[in-house]
């Protein structure tokens, strides 16, 4: 994992990101990456998998990887999963330089905000 290019994940969202893994059949291994946003520039897809990219996050028995092109974006985020008895979503918590949306799914970065290369 790239040193200072992590992703910081809250306990809950782990465990989240394992159980997605291991319904898919992926045990361990989760994928994340940058879409266009609405409320703000960029929304996380979250998906099972190591897919292509390198490992940004690990906890908890899961590693999740990330285009390495996207790194930058990535950096510093924390993640964390929030679930009731009518669902649940992974949030996005503020951190230094990034601008939420008030649903906490999408995000703004201060710098670094340009788009990513596939």
């Amino acid at each position: 994992m790239p040193k200072g290019l992590t992703v910081h994940l809250s306990a809950a969202a782990a465990a989240e990101l394992g159980r997605q893994a291991a319904v898919a059949g992926t045990p361990g291994l989760m994928h994340l990456d940058l879409v266009e946003g609405g409320c703000e520039r960029w929304v996380l897809r979250i998906r099972p998998g190591d897919l292509a990219g390198i490992a940004v996050a690990r906890a908890d028995g899961i590693t999740l990887h990330a285009p390495e092109n996207q790194c930058a974006l990535l950096a510093g985020l924390n993640l964390d999963y929030r679930g009731d008895l009518s669902g649940g979503g992974f949030l996005i918590r503020a951190a230094d330089g990034l601008q939420c949306c008030a649903c906490g799914a999408a995000f703004s970065r201060q710098s670094h905000d340009g788009p990513p290369t596939t």
